[in-house]
């Protein structure tokens, strides 16, 4: 097959769909590869390391679309890329479609085979590629909202650690899967005091055998809800329903419970976001205040640190695409029942339940679209 990768064109997005080890194993395997000229300078990989893995390098995107078979990405494609994809092609990267039906219909439209890296499942049932990008989500979550409660940019001006004889600051985490569990491990590491909130009894049973007596552990009901946001300082929404939309936990009235000052960093924002007042922000503008609220919704929050989150993200999403590669889409979806549950869209069809339900479309089953 012939595979290719271009730059990422979001907003401060420097992470790159394939390093030189990726097209290396590509070409391994007898694959063609071809890369943006520039494509991975980002995320600190030159043009030389790519031709040395056997890639070829071409001028502009325009004409990687144009040779390839398969496009692997980061990011779901900017506006100004949705004329260079052409029909019938696969693209295998991160989608989000619940929250971009503009981008979903360009997908339908023009007959695309779309692998979504975020609902792709293993043989555990877990999210291997949104997995790495979660993790490091989750950790930068802490990190951003205590640069943002500074006093400076709106926020309480507290340091969520404390010092001796002053309190340490309140982090409250909406969902305890892998986003929420890696923001508690950082949570606990600056020493703030830590509630985790899920709706999940054996996933709070877990979390407290991990943590102890360094984070509490709520069940996520009304009242319990409304008790942690109005005693928050910093509260991270990290509510997960894979490929569907996220559910509004946080509602407008809410903010008014809320600290004057505290800030919301909304992880989900890539699903929608789970507070009602949540809209996609980016690296270079990324704070908006609302009631009072500092709220940071970057879409794209593992683009901050692209190294590393390349890295996270090619170990994991290398193993699938070798395989759509060498066995042909068909094929791979057939043998491998969690990378079909990755397929979002073919020729035309929404193959993917949340998927299908969040846009409001008919859902046909993976096989069914091969009709």
């Amino acid at each position: 097959m012939i595979v290719g990768t271009t730059k990422e064109l979001k907003n401060h997005e420097y992470r790159v769909g394939l390093t030189p080890d990726n097209v290396s194993a590509y070409v391994a395997l007898g694959h063609k590869v071809y890369v943006e000229k520039g494509a991975g300078l980002g995320a600190g990989f030159d043009d030389t390391s790519y031709i040395k893995a056997g890639a070829k390098i071409l001028k502009t995107a325009k004409e990687v679309y144009d040779k390839c078979e398969m496009i692997v990405k980061v990011k779901e494609l900017e506006e100004e890329e949705f004329d260079l994809i052409n029909e019938g092609t696969i693209l295998y990267t991160y989608l989000h479609l619940a929250s971009n039906k503009k981008f979903a219909n360009l997908l339908l439209k023009k007959n695309i085979k779309a692998v979504a890296y975020e609902t792709i499942r293993d043989e555990k049932g877990n999210l291997p590629c949104l997995r790495p990008m979660s993790q490091i989500a989750g950790r930068l979550s802490i990190q951003e909202g205590a640069k943002y409660i500074e006093k400076e940019y709106g926020g309480r001006g507290i340091l969520l650690g404390g010092v001796p004889g002053v309190e340490r600051g309140k982090i409250v985490i909406l969902g305890g899967g892998i986003a929420g569990t890696y923001a508690a491990k950082a949570a606990v590491g600056i020493d703030a005091q830590v509630t985790l909130l899920d709706i999940n009894a054996n996933r709070l049973a877990y979390l407290e055998d991990i943590f102890g007596a360094s984070v509490t552990t709520l069940y996520s009901n009304k009242e319990n809800l409304e008790k942690a946001l109005k005693e928050a300082d910093l509260v991270i929404g990290s509510v997960l329903i894979p490929g569907g939309e996220t559910p509004k936990l946080i509602k407008k009235e809410h903010l008014k419970l809320m600290k004057k000052g505290a800030v919301i960093v909304d992880i989900a924002i890539d699903q929608g976001g789970c507070c009602e007042t949540s809209h996609v922000t980016v690296h270079d503008d990324p704070i908006f205040i609302k009631d009072g609220v500092v709220h940071y919704c970057v879409g794209n929050m593992p683009g901050a640190v692209p190294y590393t989150s390349t890295l996270a993200l090619t170990n994991a999403t290398i193993k699938y695409g070798l395989k759509i590669a060498t066995l042909g889409l068909k094929e791979a979806l057939k043998e491998d029942e969690g990378l079909a549950v990755g397929l979002n869209t073919y020729n035309g069809k929404v193959t993917n339940e949340n998927v299908a339900k969040a846009l409001n479309k008919k859902y046909v089953p993976v096989l069914d679209a091969f009709l």
